[in-house]
């Protein structure tokens, strides 16, 4: 067995030059291995390091994207979903090549490894991969022009930070017009990187604005019990996690012990939340919802609250 790694002498989150070596050398000892330097491209995805900052991008993988189906020339896009399409099964319109439409939707898919913000308009795009109409291709070639617009975005992760978790999580209400189900949404950071993030439907429907901004949190909450599992295996300690949330009622229910009327349907699998803030693991804050991150997982927005979101992610370009 034959493997290539990559060691990178940028030394981050504590992890010493020694401790790269004596991984290396065990590695070494296990299999046959080449060193071949400093990580710069791997599957499509391409890795700039510097002193302050590692960038991520797949620039050039996204060019191919554009090229691949045709939309180089084509004028590019704002944002990835209009704000006003209401988007359906639409059982009675023009159907389209199923080949072609799973294969951009793969292909997109891939691409959101590191274009988070385009999470939410494909996920929605690959509801429909089982019989796609007209409406739904034009959809996704929205999203192929918005790309093309943005070919060289990408995350920025500072090694200015630190071990503080933090999450965000959102819902929007009855935004699936088929099922009326809502979409939660979430995003995590070590302090000012964004490591994570989802953009999915809910399982069941929501009566309520709250019932749907609790499940998400509940999601939210499971997404950092196991990233700080993962950080406590790497001896790192993140402590207190903070949860923003935009809606009071749902901090209110996980802060009440007490199962009201309101909220006796909710199925009790969403209710660990409770324990979390009981025993002081995840504390939940109120965010006003112009500063709510996760908009941009849960909903089309417009150009300048896209944009805002999107720095605010940490999706920007750097100079070459």
């Amino acid at each position: 067995m034959f493997a290539q790694i990559y060691v990178d002498d940028i030394v981050f989150g504590g992890v010493s030059d020694q401790l790269v070596k004596q991984f290396v050398q065990q590695m070494e000892g296990e299999f046959e291995m080449s060193m071949i330097g400093e990580l710069k491209y791997f599957l499509g995805i391409q890795i700039n390091q510097t002193k302050e900052s590692i960038f991520i991008t797949q620039s050039k993988y996204a060019k191919n994207l554009v090229k691949r189906f045709g939309l180089e020339t084509a004028s590019s896009k704002r944002t990835p979903l209009a704000t006003h399409v209401k988007i359906t099964k639409d059982e009675g319109g023009v159907s389209v090549d199923v080949s072609k439409y799973r294969s951009m939707i793969g292909s997109l898919l891939y691409l959101t490894a590191s274009r988070p913000d385009i999470s939410h308009s494909v996920g929605i795009c690959a509801r429909f991969q089982a019989d796609p109409k007209e409406i739904h291709l034009n959809l996704v070639k929205r999203i192929i022009k918005y790309v093309h617009g943005t070919l060289n975005y990408g995350l920025l992760y500072s090694f200015d930070t630190n071990k503080a978790l933090v999450g965000y999580s959102d819902a929007d209400w009855a935004g699936n017009t088929e099922d009326r189900k809502s979409t939660s949404g979430g995003c995590f950071f070590l302090e000012n990187n964004l490591v994570s993030w989802f953009s999915r439907k809910q399982n069941s429907v929501s009566l309520s604005t709250a019932e749907a901004e609790y499940i998400a949190a509940g999601s939210a909450c499971t997404q950092l019990l196991w990233m700080k599992q993962m950080l406590e295996e790497y001896g790192v300690n993140p402590g207190v996690m903070t949860l923003y949330c935009d809606n009071k009622s749902a901090i209110c229910i996980s802060k009440n012990p007490v199962q009201h009327s309101r909220i006796k349907h909710i199925d009790i699998r969403h209710h660990f939340i409770r324990e979390l803030v009981e025993n002081k693991q995840v504390h939940l804050e109120h965010v006003v919802t112009e500063k709510q991150l996760v908009d941009i997982f849960t909903k089309g927005l417009d150009v300048n609250q896209f944009e805002n979101l999107r720095l605010a992610l940490g999706l920007c370009t750097i100079d070459k």
